[in-house]
């Protein structure tokens, strides 16, 4: 059932808004349980000396959900879903980093099966200087604003053509039946549908399922490992749709396809399967060279 524009209205006012900053301290321990929490194998990942490239959300989680409900109503909570994330890389978190978070609401978009509404969430260090940009889309499940405000996020989407091509790499992970529960306390996520069956049923969903930024960090890792030589510095942009959910105990499947190379960088297109079903669409990474 859809809910209609004369029961709901987003604040228009919020759009263009930047939310205060919060402040956000790195440490090495952090940057390594959330490596763990998404079994990547890559080792300065896994002793904190880095931050896995998808570890940028957290600094900027608690501004993200505050944006989202400076625009969208609280009572619509649980019928967000996270619809595209996109990620654009200045340089990798380090312990030690001292970052400033903030958000800024961008658009919104009504449609008879949701609403879309778009932020700019930005992080910058002591000094100032940007470390990540990034656009993250909410969808919120059968609710019709009736309008659109503001702009959308910039486009990522794949190009059909690449299917005739050999793929450059495939890589086969398994997401653990306590996924979730080591994902949540590391990521700082601790949203009910994925952690608690009865939540998760009655938010129409199958049981619970794993984070969408937590299948993100998997395509990160494969990413690095097959085309980067792990070396997180390379990755300049990591973009995804989200298209269905991904449950604990599944095996997934990351297939890239080069598209472009230019300017000393190569931009790779991606999808994510699980038993032949798309669980992320319109994936990019753009590395250095």
């Amino acid at each position: 059932m859809t809910t209609t524009p004369a029961q709901v209205r987003f604040n228009a006012d919020s759009i263009g808004v930047w939310s205060d900053a919060e402040t956000f301290e790195v440490t090495q321990e952090r940057l390594s349980q959330y490596a763990a929490a998404t079994n990547d194998p890559i080792a300065a990942h896994l002793s904190g000396e880095i931050a896995a490239p998808v570890f940028a959300v957290v600094p900027v989680f608690m501004s993200m959900i505050g944006g989202a409900f400076a625009v969208a109503p609280p009572e619509l909570a649980m019928r967000v879903v996270h619809g595209m994330q996109d990620f654009h890389f200045h340089r990798p978190i380090r312990p030690g980093d001292v970052l400033s978070a903030r958000t800024k609401p961008l658009g919104f978009s009504g449609a008879a099966n949701g609403t879309t509404l778009v932020f700019l969430l930005e992080t910058r260090d002591a000094a100032g200087e940007l470390v990540n940009e990034q656009y993250m889309t909410a969808f919120f499940r059968n609710v019709d604003v009736g309008e659109t405000v503001g702009e959308l996020a910039p486009p990522h989407k794949f190009d059909e053509a690449l299917r005739a091509d050999v793929p450059v790499a495939t890589v086969v992970a398994h997401m653990d039946q306590d996924q979730t529960f080591r994902y949540a306390p590391a990521s700082g996520d601790p949203m009910p549908i994925h952690l608690d069956e009865e939540s998760a049923r009655l938010a129409g969903l199958p049981g619970i399922i794993i984070h969408g930024l937590c299948t993100q960090a998997f395509t990160s890792w494969a990413v690095l490992t097959e085309l980067a030589d792990s070396d997180t510095a390379r990755l300049r942009r990591l973009a995804v749709r989200f298209a269905k959910p991904v449950l604990p105990g599944q095996d997934i499947t990351i297939t890239i396809w080069k598209a472009a190379s230019a300017d000393g960088v190569t931009t790779y297109a991606f999808e994510t399967t699980v038993d032949g079903e798309v669980v992320i669409k319109d994936g990019l990474a753009e590395i250095t060279n």
